[in-house]
């Protein structure tokens, strides 16, 4: 099994805290959905190593903006993702949609698509924090938009939310959660607003919120979310539980989690399509180049836009294993390291695991699973440091 991501960099315009690649040259839209298909072509005609994975479990279209697709493009796009792919018949299937471009038409043209989950950036419910963030749409848009989804079939629907805005209070973050959940979505990610170098937002850092009330603001997304029945599976991510119709016994949960983003935790590989789009197969990484034009004019010339290949050492993929897996609720399986690994890494990350284990910002499962308690949360990527072999 692999995922499929197709990167859609147009936007209308861009946000302050965007770090990813983006571009407003809405004239070359049409040729590139033409270059993405042909670069799904030339990609399972060059015998790659992404080749053997030709059954697709997850699509996702993320950007960017997908939503500034129109109904011919999206539907070129599926059209050769059916035809060169294997998709699997309970593939999920998501779309990136900026909540001003959902209308009862387009939400009803993304019905007829194999569309099967949406993902929207709600970022928050404070019209005056949206336009600090340049965001286009209004709070009233993001629960129009969710109406116009369910109207059109939509059972799978996530929202984005972001907390730590300069000036915010605990009682704003609480307000923007309450209303989240009187929306009734399917997922929920949440993310402190981050001021990446390179952004607008970054000569705003010195404004950010204290430490403190970003742990406070975190807590309260977790106790809130929780107990309103989603599961913490990942960090930044919350998913409705639902009880299973399987017969089995005890019966298992049935989540909501973000199968696609799911698959990058777990080291599943993945295939990137389109400007600057990433793609893993265990042993190798590769990116494709970051610049629309160059994008298109490689494909339209029948190269293979690749940047760069990066082929991965032992100690790379055990440290891809300790940032993604350490990220989930389930936490690193291991029996896994040492099956994968070996006992020198097994021994390695035993070690250093101690002190955050005394410390009780780590804890072992009795399936020999290492995972993040609720105060490791807060620190992982410290901790995550710690685990690293490289």
């Amino acid at each position: 099994m692999a995922g499929l991501y197709l990167h859609i960099p147009f936007c209308k315009s861009r946000c302050v805290y965007c770090g990813f690649y983006s571009t407003t040259l809405h004239p070359m839209r049409s040729r590139y959905v033409d270059a993405l298909c042909r670069e799904m072509e030339l990609r399972a005609a060059s015998g790659n190593s992404l080749t053997p994975y030709a059954n697709i479990s997850t699509i996702y279209l993320g950007g960017g903006t997908p939503s500034q697709l129109n109904e011919r493009e999206l539907k070129k796009i599926f059209d050769s993702i059916y035809n060169i792919y294997k998709v699997e018949k309970d593939a999920e299937i998501t779309i990136e949609c900026n909540p001003d471009d959902i209308s009862a038409e387009y939400a009803a043209l993304l019905s007829r698509l194999p569309v099967n989950r949406v993902s929207m950036g709600a970022q928050t419910f404070s019209d005056e924090r949206l336009r600090f963030l340049h965001r286009r749409h209004t709070a009233i848009q993001v629960d129009q938009a969710v109406g116009m989804l369910r109207e059109a079939g939509f059972k799978n629907i996530s929202i984005d939310l972001m907390f730590g805005f300069p000036g915010e209070t605990i009682d704003d973050w609480r307000r923007d959660i309450d209303h989240a959940l009187l929306l009734d979505v399917e997922h929920i990610s949440a993310y402190s607003l981050m001021y990446e170098e390179g952004t607008p937002l970054y000569a705003l850092k010195d404004q950010g919120i204290s430490e403190d009330l970003s742990l406070a603001m975190y807590h309260l997304l977790i106790d809130r979310l929780t107990s309103a029945g989603y599961e913490h599976y990942e960090i930044s991510n919350f998913a409705k539980m639902l009880p299973s119709v399987s017969d089995s016994l005890p019966p298992m949960p049935h989540s909501f989690r973000s199968r696609h983003n799911s698959s990058y935790w777990q080291g599943t590989p993945y295939i990137g399509i389109g400007a600057a789009a990433h793609s893993y197969d265990i042993d190798t990484r590769h990116w494709n180049v970051s610049d629309v034009r160059k994008y298109i004019q490689l494909i339209e010339s029948g190269k293979l836009p690749t940047d760069e290949t990066e082929i991965l050492s032992v100690s790379e993929k055990y440290d891809d294993m300790v940032t993604t897996a350490l990220r989930t609720r389930e936490g690193i399986n291991l029996e896994a390291v040492s099956r994968m690994f070996g006992p020198d890494y097994y021994n390695f990350i035993l070690k250093n695991a101690q002190p955050h284990l005394s410390s009780h910002l780590l804890a072992m499962t009795d399936d020999q699973h290492l995972k993040l308690t609720r105060d490791g949360l807060f620190v992982s990527d410290s901790i995550m440091s710690d685990l690293m072999y490289v």
